[in-house]
C-alpha cells in the first residue's frame, strides 16, 4: 500500500462519542483527529497510538473557516478521504448562544463547505446533530435558509441573533440548522460521488451529557429517559455503531437525511400514552 492509496478518515470533536468512533473506524486506515483542545488530542492520541492506531492530530476551531481548511487540506493530502466524522459542538451548559451559533451551526457550514472539493466517489459526511433539533418548528423559508444560504450569511440570520436567544433554544436551533445543512449539501457532495447525512443522538453517557443530566433541564432529562421504549441512557458505541453502518458500502442509498438515533425518545415526547 502506498501512502496516498490510504483511507483516511477524519474526526473531528474527541469527547465520548468521538473517540468510540475513532476506536470504531480506525482499524486498518489512517486517522485524523481534530479537537479545539490541544491537551485532549495529545491524551487521546496518546491513547489510540498505543492501541495500535496510525493517525495524525490537529488542533482546529470549526468556528473558523479557514482552520476547516486548513484541517481539510492536510487530510486530503494523506491519502482517499473516507469518511467525515463531525461531532465538534458545544451545549448549553458549556457555551453562550453566541458561541452556540459559531461551533454549532457555522462549524458544520464550514465542515461541509471545505471538504466539498476533496469528495470523490464514495466519501461519506457525517454530521452529529441531536433530538433536540427534531422538535424545533421552523417556517419553511428558515429552513431554506438553513439549508442552502452561503456560509457567510448564516450568522446574519435574524432567528440566530444571539441576543434572542437563550442557550437551549441556541442548541435546539442550531441542532435542527445542522440537519438542514446536511439536506442542502446532499445536492453538491452528491455530483462528486459522495454522500451527506446527519445523526441526531439521544441522551448519551458522554462528558458532555453527563454535565447535561446535572444541570437544570437534569429532572426534565432523566424522564425522558424513562418515558422512551428503551428506558435506557445511550451509549458512545450506540452512535458509533450507527455511524459505521452510514459510512459502510450498505448505505450507499442513504444521503440528505437525518438519522434519529434516540432510543425511542421523540416516539414518545410525540406519541406518548398515558
Amino acid at each position: 500500500m502506498t501512502e496516498r492509496s490510504q483511507d483516511v478518515i477524519v474526526i473531528t470533536g474527541l469527547g465520548g462519542m468521538g473517540l468510540a468512533i475513532a476506536r470504531r473506524l480506525g482499524s486498518g486506515r489512517h486517522l485524523v483527529l481534530a479537537d479545539y483542545a490541544q491537551d485532549l488530542l495529545d491524551r487521546v492520541a496518546e491513547t489510540l497510538r498505543g492501541e495500535g492506531h496510525r493517525l495524525d492530530t490537529i488542533q482546529v476551531d470549526v468556528a473558523d473557516g479557514a482552520s476547516v481548511e486548513q484541517l481539510a487540506h492536510h487530510a486530503a493530502a494523506l491519502g482517499t478521504l473516507r469518511a467525515i466524522i463531525h461531532t465538534a459542538g458545544v451545549s448549553p451548559v458549556q457555551a453562550s448562544p453566541e458561541r452556540v451559533v459559531q461551533v454549532d451551526v457555522l462549524g458544520t457550514a464550514h465542515i461541509l463547505d471545505a471538504f466539498l472539493p476533496f469528495v470523490s466517489p464514495g466519501t461519506v459526511a457525517v454530521c452529529i446533530a441531536s433530538m433536540a433539533g427534531t422538535l424545533v418548528p421552523l417556517p419553511p423559508e428558515i429552513e431554506r435558509a438553513f439549508a442552502a444560504a452561503p456560509t457567510s450569511e448564516l450568522a446574519h440570520l435574524p432567528i440566530l441573533d444571539p441576543q434572542h436567544l437563550d442557550p437551549g433554544a441556541a442548541y435546539s436551533i442550531a441542532k435542527r440548522a445542522n440537519q438542514l445543512r446536511v439536506i442542502g449539501a446532499s445536492i453538491p457532495w452528491g455530483r462528486r460521488g459522495g454522500r451527506v447525512v446527519s445523526v441526531s443522538p439521544g441522551i448519551i453517557s458522554t462528558p458532555m451529557g453527563q454535565a447535561e443530566l446535572q444541570g437544570p433541564h437534569g429532572d426534565a432529562m432523566r424522564a425522558t429517559i424513562e418515558a422512551s421504549g428503551t428506558r435506557r441512557i445511550g451509549t458512545p458505541d450506540d452512535i458509533a455503531s450507527a455511524v459505521e453502518f452510514l459510512i459502510s458500502p450498505q448505505a450507499s442509498f442513504i444521503t440528505g437525511t437525518d438519522v434519529l438515533v434516540d432510543g425511542g425518545a421523540i416516539a414518545a415526547a410525540r406519541f406518548a400514552q398515558s
